[in-house]
């Protein structure tokens, strides 16, 4: 008899019923663009976060960025610091505006960027720190605000991974930074597909960001179609982007959110029972949350260590071998300073980022999603075992 053959993907978006209905309901509705589902998105985004912010919906984290360091007033000849493990979304945007990203390397535990680095990167040109919530576990968000309060330098959280993660008791999205930038794309702790929330709590930046969301309209489609006031009496107020979501996505977004608890749990228990079943192989676990606080577990990235590069294994090795078993995997990431883009405009070298450099040599995500079962996670655990016992 032919053996069955074990596909488990890296990952699998978790859209049930709920959500098919819900498009569904909002196509019939006539209205799909930005509009009343967008609306209510975001306020339940915002209460999510506990109220005390401002929400805006945009069709990616990518463009959030963007609009959050054009709010900011970001332009030529400017700098922000940027961590070099991290997909070259963080550092494109940087590039739209005419500023110039400055890579820095990570803390060789947590996979976070290296306050100690932003310190010595800091110049006359600095404006922003871009700091990168790796893989769902919080960075340390109180040294990254100390450093930008002395320099008068600004925050935006990179938070793509980080939606339910928490640092000191206070979730993500509610600390202090400037902006706060989350996504929903197809593999995140909820998805739209496409799409992401910037979050703020400044008023006047908020402003600007939904200005700069829509062509630098003043009014927004939905106000413009469901106003006394003509839908065609608007004011270009700006030379703004096409950056809105539409309620197709808004109204899957709002049944994602609604499931997240349900998701965060899902996930920290594949995370645990990862942990408690690879922890005495030749391998580097993710660091947890500290005590009481959150990881949101966007990723399970194992690291060899270097017993087992030593012993002939190193990380392409086994990424063919758990593929050659049908065991999805990924690398996050290929750090930018890797990427010929950014290796030649800015003459970087991989010496220049030592740690970050060794941690991509060892990497490997490995798959954790909510549609997991437990079966085809031991499947994933025993192959692994199999590969270094």
């Amino acid at each position: 008899m032919k053996k069955e053959y074990i596909n488990i993907p890296f990952s699998i978006p978790d859209i049930g019923d709920e959500e098919i209905n819900a498009v569904v309901e909002t196509l019939r509705t006539g209205w799909i663009t930005t509009g009343p589902q967008s609306k209510k998105f975001e306020d339940e985004f915002k209460a999510y976060l506990g109220g005390n912010v401002e929400a805006i919906a945009v069709n990616s984290a990518t463009s959030g960025l963007h609009l959050a360091l054009e709010s900011l007033g970001v332009g030529v000849g400017d700098e922000v610091i940027v961590p070099t493990l991290t997909f070259t979304a963080t550092a494109e945007v940087v590039r739209y505006l005419g500023a110039d990203p400055v890579l820095v390397d990570i803390d060789p535990t947590t996979m976070n960027i290296d306050p100690a680095k932003i310190l010595t990167a800091i110049t006359s040109r600095t404006k922003v720190i871009i700091p990168v919530h790796y893989a769902g576990l919080a960075c340390q968000m109180d040294v990254i605000f100390s450093i930008a309060k002395r320099h008068n330098l600004k925050v935006i959280e990179d938070a793509a991974h980080a939606l339910s993660s928490t640092y000191n008791k206070k979730m993500i999205g509610e600390l202090q930074s400037d902006i706060t930038v989350f996504s929903f794309y197809a593999n995140k702790n909820i998805t739209t597909g496409e799409g992401g929330m910037v979050v703020t709590r400044n008023i006047s930046l908020a402003k600007r960001m939904k200005i700069m969301r829509i062509h630098g309209i003043d009014r927004d489609a939905f106000d413009r179609f469901n106003s006394s006031k003509s839908s065609w009496n608007y004011k270009i107020v700006a030379p703004g982007f096409k950056y809105n979501l539409s309620d197709i996505m808004a109204s899957m977004g709002r049944v994602q959110l609604r499931r997240l608890p349900e998701f965060l749990k899902r996930r920290e228990v594949l995370a645990r029972r990862y942990i408690d079943n690879l922890s005495d192989l030749p391998l580097i676990m993710p660091s947890t949350a500290l005590y009481g606080d959150i990881h949101a577990w966007h990723l399970f990235v194992i690291r060899l260590k270097d017993s087992a590069m030593i012993n002939g294994f190193n990380r392409d090795k086994v990424i063919k071998l758990l593929s050659g078993k049908g065991i999805g995997t990924s690398v996050h990431y290929t750090p930018l300073h890797r990427h010929p883009y950014w290796k030649d405009t800015y003459n970087l070298d991989s010496n220049m980022f030592p740690l970050a450099e060794k941690a991509f040599q060892s990497m490997i995500s490995i798959p954790l999603y909510t549609l997991m079962s437990d079966k085809d996670q031991d499947y994933v655990i025993s192959t692994i075992r199999g590969i270094f016992k």
